[in-house]
C-alpha cells in the first residue's frame, strides 16, 4: 500500500529537509519517528526539498508499506515521536503510481516579511525583516514581469541541479496585513534559492534601490552576478505541491490559517 502524508515543520533548528550524514535534518526525523511507529525501516520521498532554515505548512510524502493500521493512527502514532517543530498533518492512501515529486502540477510558496523599524522578536525565526517602508505598487508592478515562462538564471543558486532555468511561474500575488507583507508563489517548480534571489531584488526595487524596470533587465542577463543578495530563509514557507484532482491529496492545513 503506498501512502501520502502531509508534514508542517519550522526549519530554523534543521539542516533543511533532505536526509544527510551529519546534521540534523526534517526527513531524518520524519523516517526516524515513521520507522518508530511501524516497527521496521520506513524511507519516504518528499515534493519539494527545504534548505536550512525553510519551513513548511503542507510538504507532501508518500513511501509504501506492508502494514494495515488505521489512517488515523500513521498521523498520531507518528506524531508521538516526533519533535514539537514537526507534526503529520494528515495520511492519505494513493494509488500505486502516486509521486510526491513527479505527480506535482506545480508548487507553492509564501513568503512573509515584516516591515518595521525593529527587528522582529516573537516572531524571530519566522518571517523576514525589511526596516526600510516599501513601495507595493513598484514590487507588484516589477513582480509581474517575471510571470510566465523564462529563463531564471539569474534567481538560480550556483548550487542549483535542476537540468533547466526554465521554469513557468504561474503567479506572484504580493498583499499587505499591517506591518506584514505576503508573496504567494506559484510555479511549475522552483530552482535552487529562486524564490529569495526574487525576494532580493524585489525588496531592492521596494526600498528604492532600484527602479522597476531593472527587475527586466536582471530577468534578461540571465546572470546571478546582476541580482540582488539572496534574502533570508527565515520568512519563507513551503506551502506546499498540488496534483490532479484524482489524487486526493489535501492543498490546505490548519498551519496555513496563522499567516498573514
Amino acid at each position: 500500500m503506498r501512502l501520502a502524508l502531509g508534514v508542517s515543520y519550522r526549519g530554523g533548528a534543521y539542516c533543511g529537509w533532505q536526509r544527510q550524514p551529519t546534521g540534523l535534518t526534517v526527513q531524518g526525523c520524519v523516517e526516524k519517528a515513521l520507522s518508530c511507529f511501524a516497527d521496521r525501516p520506513v524511507e519516504v520521498t518528499c515534493a519539494g526539498r527545504t534548505d536550512t532554515g525553510v519551513h513548511a505548512l503542507n510538504q507532501v510524502v508518500h513511501f509504501d508499506t506492508e502494514l494495515d493500521r488505521e489512517i488515523v493512527s500513521w498521523v498520531r502514532g507518528t506524531n508521538r515521536y516526533l519533535p514539537c517543530d514537526i507534526a503529520i498533518q494528515w495520511c492519505s492512501p494513493v494509488a500505486d503510481d502516486f509521486h510526491a515529486r513527479f505527480s506535482a502540477r506545480g508548487r507553492r510558496y509564501v513568503y512573509v516579511l515584516r516591515e518595521s523599524p525593529v527587528r522582529p522578536a516573537l516572531e524571530s525565526g519566522l518571517v523576514g525583516w525589511v526596516f526600510r517602508p516599501l513601495d507595493g505598487p513598484a514590487m507588484q508592478h516589477a513582480a509581474q514581469t517575471l510571470v510566465g515562462e523564462h529563463d531564471f538564471s539569474a534567481f538560480r543558486s550556483s548550487q542549483c541541479q535542476a537540468l533547466s532555468p526554465v521554469k513557468h511561474l504561474k503567479a506572484l500575488d504580493i498583499t499587505r496585513s499591517g506591518a506584514y507583507w505576503r508573496f504567494d508563489f506559484d510555479a511549475s517548480a522552483f530552482l535552487h534559492h529562486m524564490v529569495r534571489n526574487i525576494m532580493g531584488c524585489l525588496v531592492s526595487i521596494g526600498s528604492g534601490a532600484h527602479p522597476v524596470p531593472w527587475m527586466s533587465q536582471v530577468l534578461a542577463s540571465r546572470s546571478r552576478d546582476c541580482a540582488a543578495p539572496t534574502f533570508a530563509a527565515e520568512g519563507l514557507y513551503f506551502a506546499g505541491a498540488y496534483y490532479e484532482p484524482h489524487h486526493p491529496i489535501p492543498s490546505h492545513t490548519p498551519a496555513h490559517d496563522w499567516l498573514p
